[in-house]
Parts: structure tokens; C-alpha cells; sequence
């Protein structure tokens, strides 16, 4: 140590009293002599004063003191520089793997692919990483509730219906609006859909007739512009049936009663259902028409208290589906080039919204058996008999509507995700609206331009989206969600691969006090956890989830409902298989009033909430933003496939009541029990390997994502034909091939023994189980990990 003390001194320039000398001399092996067989250099530093060093051996090299000694001391100084980098490097690596989240998933092989979409993992990007609640506090940062009020009352100045030149100029603002917060991509999306207007030339009417046919009354249709759209066009005339709110227990209880509705025109109020399902009930009950009134019961309206008017009248289509009815299952971008085809939903019966006036005054004179007490609404001096009795009330109903090939346009603005930006985030709003809309399309589309906005804003100031989130405008909302479906047509075979989730804001704020979720089993768990974390609009110190729920009840069975065709959620989820889910807040003791008729302003609105709207839409915004936050950025998707099995128990369990049916004919509900066991077992085993699995492994999170935003889409039948049948799912969907098919044809097997096609159900079954067969082993992951018990 000396010296090389002495070594780094003299590199340093030092001028000691003493000379070091560096000799090297052959070193040869025993009994070697001089230039024999040498072995090796022998290396020797001495020191000395001024004399001159000795000499060793016959062929000793004496390196001269002074400048190579110091030459030679820079050599080592360098190769142990180099040694401590080297030992630096190594630790710091070994380290680095262990904490760095975006270095996980280049274990192993580079390149590696977790499947056909994936590639290879990139870095993380700069900046320190942020935690939930520096999310949370950023996202309420940027929202502003001032920005969300100007926006319904602009977007519900008016009318705005798809093809109007208004709703033109919305369209060009929103996609202005989306350009100008920086979004990474805005466009447009257009199709050329079949919509049905009324012909203004030639009006609809309702008259009432006298016995011998002539007329008797000229009953007022007081709007023009309130009508159904896809009602059929034509001329209906017969006598007059009561049938409440039109649902196919309604139906039943008038055969009960020994009243026939085939050949009548059928009068039922709004609510319980859509509605296209009143009229596919009339419709199957052979009758000519239905007529659809607004009761005080169900619809108030007493204008001192803000109620509708009675001679207002409620708009709503009867189309029962979702898209263009003559392009069903497929997009229609243009229609010359598809055969003229139409939706097997498209009702073959005229069907007309009438005020609660009109509805009065035909009611007034109806005579036959008394209605169910239950069937009683609060039109004043209506007694609500059943008819058709003597002399009873004949009405004739014409319907002119006219079809008319229409341009709508769907507006897009996406902020690209870092890690995963191939799968997508999607919320929406419609856009449209046959009246002002202020609840119908003013609110969502305020949302979501301020989530935009927040969101951009937020990405600008260091948050890293994972996934891409995708802002959506709908058009031909009204027409039943003609927009939304046509995309989806237009794109399925892409966005069940890529779709995490969709968020409506459609009818998001129609009250205060309490608020439900319509939604996908996968969404209850995360919509619960965010409920709690968001402040009540309108208690002090109370979370939303602590203001809409009751100690003593389950949260879900109060605030969780299953979606329904009439919200723009549904064709997600029944159609494409994309886990959805609806929010609307509403009013406790009432509802709004003006929903879907021209008295739906952003006055009556604002009103009706004693002008809390802002605030409540805030709230509502809130709970939207942090459910996109955790769908956007966790590592893993917050999606809890494990529900399904719960919800697969409850549905099977129904058929339990039929066992006695079923063994009679040598049928067994063990396949369908054995389906549900392997789902529940391969959802339990993924859990069990999330958490077993390295939190921040980018290529084990990818694969597990993968399986975790598959499983609704898994739940589509494979054997049925989205031209067709277009609602697959077997749980939530329409047709034969669903849960609640199989069990309505069960139950004819006592009930009506004689239409029971055993054939057909056995076949219902196989398929039914199958698809839950299916589901549980895609679940699984690898087709070796698969373990059926069949």
C-alpha cells in the first residue's frame, strides 16, 4: 500500500526525496538458466534514495523514474476507476429491477408478445409517480360546475333533431371543442340512417266515432312534433281497451277478466316499460293500435308544482331494438349497397302519444268491467273501466309518418393511453333531441365536454393515461340509440377486442335524492368503492353512497338495476359484449316530468332541483371521472369477474321450481350447475394468480387484462346471428337463446303443457349451457389450464 501511496503522488506530480523504481525481470522455472524456458515477468517496485537502482538477473529492464512511474500510475488508477464503476453498475441494476415498475415486463425476452395485439413493453416516461389521491385532488382541480351549467343551457336553447341544421352546428362545435382542449384525435364518424318523421303535409289524426261509424269527435293530437317514431302508417279503427301500463302481465289479467283486446285499439300510460314494449305486447295480444298517455299517477301534473301540462303529450319510439331498423346487425354507411331489409322489431301496428286530456276524455266514456284497483290513475271523473263494453268508445287512428334516409354524424375526440393504448375507455352522451332536451341531451353532453376538458387538462400536467380514453357524441339518440349501434355495427369485430368499458350520461341528472346505476355485474364493485368517495350534492358531510343508501338494506339491491333497451348503455353490453354501465340521479318522491316532450328546458330543470343542477351534475361528474381514473390507470382493470357467479347461481336457481318438468323427461340441470362451478373455479384461480404475480409486470398484466375485459363478450351466444338476433347475451339479451327464454318455455311445461315443444327446449338448454361452458373456459386462460367436468 505503500507503494501505491507513493505511485499516486508521483501521478499527482509530488516530488518525493525518495525514487521509486518499477523493474521487470524474467523469471525462468528451477534448474532454468538465463533465456531458458522463461515462465513469466516478475515485477518488483523499490525503492530507494538517489543512488542507481541495482540490476537483477542477466535480462533485467531498469524503467527509468519520472514520467513513465507516473504513466504507470495512471494505469492503475484507471483499472480501479473501471472496477468500482463496474461494481456500481451491477448493484444498480440488481436494484433497478427490483422497484422499477416500467422495467418488470422486460424480463426474460425483449421482444416478447403476450398475444396478437401485444408488443413490446415502453419505458416509463418522466416525472414522479402519482398516487390516487394526488388523482383525485387533480381531477376536482380542473373541473369547473360553471363551465357545465353554460353548456346545457346552450346545448337546450331549442329543438335539435338529427338532419336539422342546429343540430349541424352542435356537431361542428363539439368537434371545435375537442380540437381546442388538445385532445390527441378528433373526428367525425357519419352514416345515413332511416329515420321516420311525420308529414307535415298530411298530419296524423284521432277521431272519435259514433255508432254508425261517422264522427263523433276530432280528439286534439296538440303537437305535431310529438309522435312515435317507427310506429307502422296506416289507418286503425275499433273499439277502445284499457290495458294500464301495457306490460304482458297487464295483458294476461284482461283475459282473466274476460276482456279481448284482438281487433281494439289498446289506451295504456306511460311508464313501468318502453315504449316499443307496450306495443310488441299489443301487438302480440292481435290488437290494431295503442295510444300512450301520460297518467297524473305516474307523471305529475299539477302546474303549481311544476308538474306537465295536460295537454302535453310524451314522445318515444316503438322500434324494439337499438340502430336503423332497415339496416339491423350490420352499419349503415350506405344502403345502396345491402338488400332492403328490415328489423324484425319494427311493430305492424299504428301506435300515437296522446296528452292526458285526450286520454280523459276517452276514458270518461269507457263502460265494461271496473279496472284492478291498482290499475287506477288520477285522471279526474275517470272511472277506468276496462271496456270495450255497451256502448263502449270506437276510435280510428291515422298515422302518416314518413321515412326518410337521414345524415347523422357521431362525434369522436380520444387522449391516447401510454402503456395499453390499444384498449379503450369509452364514455358517451346523445347529442339529439326531438324537444329542448335539457335532461335528454344537455346534461350529458355538458358532462362530457367538461370531462374532456378536465382530463386534458390533466394529462398536460403530468397524469399518464395507461389506456386510451375515448370521448363519444351520439346522433339519433331519440330514434333509439341509432348512433351508438351504428358505430358499433360498423366496427364490432375490432372493439370486442379493444373495449374496456362504456359510460353513458344520458338522463344523468333528473332529480337529487337518489341515484341509480343500470349497469354490467362487472362494474358493481368499482361503483361502489367510488359512491363512497364522493361528496352528496346537497347533505353536508354525507358521501353519495351514505345520502342514497339505507343501513339496513343491501347497497346494490337499492341503487344496482338491470340496463334496459331505452338507454344508449344497452346495445354495448347485448350487442357488442362491453361491460356498461347508465347513472342517473332522480327525484325520491317524484319524477321529472318533462322528460322527452317540449317543456324540457334548462329552466324547468334547474327548477325542479331548486337550482341545484349545477351542483348535481357535478356530482355526477365526479363519480363519472374517478371511475375513468381507475379504468384508465391501474395497472390491473378493476373489473370483478368474480360477480358473475353470484349472478349465474341466481339465474340458474330459478329452474329449480321446473325439476319435477325437467326429470320427467329425463332432463337435468347438472350441466348448467357443472358450467357454473368451472366459471367459478377458473374466476377464483386467476385471482389467485393476479396475486400471486408481481404487481408491476407488465407482460403478466397484460395477459390477465386480457382475460378480465373478455368475459362479457364471452357471454354473447356463438349460435345465433347478430343480423337476426342481435342481442346476444344470454343474460341480458333478447331471443331464444337467453336465460329468460329458456325458463318462459319451462314454464309451459305446466302451465300450458300442449305448447311445450320438448325438441326445441332441449336444444335451448344444450346451446344455453354451452355458452356458460364457454365462458369459464376462456376464463381460464390456456387451453391446458382448462378442466371441464362434463
Amino acid at each position: 500500500m505503500e507503494a501505491l501511496r507513493s505511485l499516486l503522488r508521483g501521478a499527482a506530480g509530488e516530488r518525493p526525496g525518495r525514487r521509486s523504481y518499477t523493474i521487470y525481470r524474467n523469471v525462468g522455472g528451477p534448474g532454468q538458466g538465463p533465456g531458458e524456458g522463461a515462465v513469466g515477468l516478475e515485477l518488483k517496485v523499490a525503492e530507494g534514495e538517489e543512488e542507481e537502482p541495482t540490476l537483477a538477473g542477466d535480462k533485467a529492464a531498469l524503467v527509468t523514474p519520472g514520467r513513465r512511474a507516473r504513466t504507470k500510475a495512471l494505469t492503475y488508477l484507471v483499472l480501479c476507476t473501471l472496477l468500482l464503476f463496474t461494481v456500481a453498475f451491477l448493484l444498480g441494476y440488481v436494484a433497478l429491477r427490483s422497484t422499477c415498475p416500467s422495467c418488470e415486463g422486460l424480463r426474460g425476452d425483449l421482444l416478447a408478445v403476450v398475444n396478437d395485439e401485444g408488443g413490446p413493453e415502453e419505458p416509463s416516461g418522466p416525472g414522479p409517480p402519482m398516487y390516487w389521491a394526488d388523482l383525485k385532488e387533480m381531477f376536482q382541480k380542473y373541473l369547473r360546475e360553471e363551465t357545465i351549467e353554460g353548456t346545457i343551457r346552450r346545448v337546450s336553447e331549442g329543438p335539435h333533431p338529427p338532419g336539422s341544421p342546429r343540430m349541424d352546428a352542435l356537431a361542428r362545435q363539439l368537434l371545435d371543442s375537442f380540437a381546442s382542449y388538445g385532445l390527441d384525435r378528433a373526428w367525425t364518424d357519419t352514416h345515413y340512417v332511416g329515420l321516420q318523421r311525420p308529414d307535415r303535409q298530411n298530419p296524423n289524426f284521432l277521431h272519435q266515432l259514433d255508432p254508425q261509424g261517422g264522427v263523433q269527435e276530432k280528439l286534439p293530437l296538440e303537437d305535431p312534433e310529438m309522435y312515435c317514431p317507427y310506429s307502422a302508417s296506416g289507418n286503425a279503427t275499433g273499439w277502445l281497451v284499457y290495458a294500464n301500463y301495457g306490460r304482458q302481465e297487464d295483458f294476461d289479467t284482461l283475459g282473466q277478466l274476460g276482456v279481448n283486446p284482438q281487433g281494439c285499439l289498446v289506451i295504456v300510460r306511460v311508464g313501468q316499460i318502453s315504449y316499443a314494449e307496450k306495443v310488441a305486447n299489443a301487438e302480440a295480444a292481435q290488437a290494431l293500435g295503442v295510444l300512450i298517455y301520460p297518467d297524473p299517477w305516474d307523471i305529475p301534473q299539477d302546474l303549481r308544482k311544476l308538474g306537465l301540462s295536460r295537454n302535453r303529450a310524451i314522445y318515444g319510439h316503438v322500434h324494439m331494438g337499438t340502430g336503423d331498423p332497415y339496416s339491423p346487425g350490420f352499419p349503415s354507411f350506405n344502403h345502396t349497397q345491402f338488400p332492403p331489409v328490415q328489423s324484425s322489431g319494427l311493430p305492424h301496428i299504428l301506435a300515437h302519444p296522446i296528452s292526458a286530456n285526450t286520454a280523459a276524455r276517452l276514458l270518461s266514456k269507457l263502460t265494461g268491467p271496473d279496472a284492478p284497483r291498482d290499475w287506477k290513475g288520477r285522471l279526474a271523473e275517470v272511472p277506468y273501466h276496462l271496456g270495450p263494453g255497451d256502448p263502449g268508445v270506437r276510435v280510428h287512428l291515422q298515422v302518416n309518418n314518413v321515412k326518410s334516409a337521414t345524415r347523422i354524424s357521431n362525434i369522436f375526440g380520444c387522449i391516447e393511453g401510454r402503456f395499453e393504448p390499444d384498449h379503450y375507455v369509452i364514455i358517451g352522451a346523445q347529442r339529439d333531441a326531438l324537444g329542448p332536451g335539457a335532461a335528454r341531451s344537455g346534461v350529458g353532453t355538458a358532462l362530457l365536454l367538461e370531462l374532456a376538458r378536465t382530463f386534458s387538462a390533466m394529462v398536460r400536467n403530468g397524469f399518464q393515461l395507461r389506456r386510451s380514453l375515448l370521448f363519444a357524441s351520439w346522433d339519433a339518440g331519440d330514434f333509439g340509440s341509432v348512433g351508438a349501434t351504428e358505430w358499433l355495427e360498423g366496427y364490432l369485430t375490432m372493439l370486442h377486442l379493444k373495449a374496456v368499458a362504456y359510460i353513458s350520461l344520458d338522463n344523468a341528472v333528473l332529480g337529487d335524492d337518489k341515484f341509480y346505476a343500470r349497469t354490467s355485474p362487472l362494474l358493481v364493485s368499482l361503483i361502489e368503492s367510488v359512491l363512497k368517495q364522493v361528496d352528496s350534492p346537497n347533505r353536508s358531510g354525507q358521501s353519495l353512497y351514505e345520502q342514497v343508501t339505507s343501513p339496513d338494506r343491501r347497497w346494490a339491491s337499492e341503487l344496482i338495476q338491470p340496463l334496459s333497451m331505452d338507454s344508449s348503455a344497452y346495445p354495448f353490453t347485448a350487442f357488442a359484449g362491453v361491460p356498461a354501465v347508465e347513472f342517473s340521479f332522480v327525484e325520491d318522491a317524484r319524477p321529472y316530468p318533462f322528460l322527452d316532450t317540449q317543456d324540457d328546458t334548462y329552466e324547468n330543470l334547474n327548477a325542479l332541483l331548486f337550482g341545484r343542477l349545477p351542483a348535481a351534475a357535478k356530482s355526477v361528474a365526479e363519480v363519472v371521472g374517478q371511475l375513468l381514473i381507475k379504468l384508465t390507470h391501474d395497472h390491473l382493470l378493476p373489473l370483478d369477474f368474480g360477480r358473475y357467479s353470484e349472478v349465474l347461481l341466481q339465474e340458474i336457481a330459478q329452474f329449480n321450481q321446473y325439476s319435477g318438468e325437467l326429470k320427467s323427461r329425463g332432463l337435468t340441470l347438472q350441466w348448467m350447475y357443472s358450467a357454473r362451478g368451472d366459471y367459478t373455479r377458473a374466476a377464483e384461480k386467476l385471482r389467485q394468480d393476479i396475486y400471486s404475480s408481481e404487481e408491476h409486470n407488465e407482460r403478466l398484466n397484460r395477459m390477465h387484462n386480457v382475460r378480465i375485459m373478455r368475459v362479457e363478450f364471452h357471454f354473447l351466444s356463438p349460435y345465433v346471428a347478430a343480423a337476426e338476433t342481435p342481442f346476444r347475451h344470454i343474460l341480458t339479451g333478447r331471443g331464444a337463446h337467453t336465460l329468460r327464454a329458456l325458463l318462459e318455455h319451462l314454464r309451459l311445461a305446466r302451465e300450458a303443457p300442449a305448447r311445450f315443444d320438448e325438441a326445441l327446449f332441449r336444444r335451448q338448454l344444450a346451446l344455453a349451457t354451452w355458452t356458460l361452458q364457454g365462458v369459464a373456459n376462456a376464463l381460464s386462460g390456456e387451453v391446458w389450464d382448462i378442466d371441464n367436468n362434463f
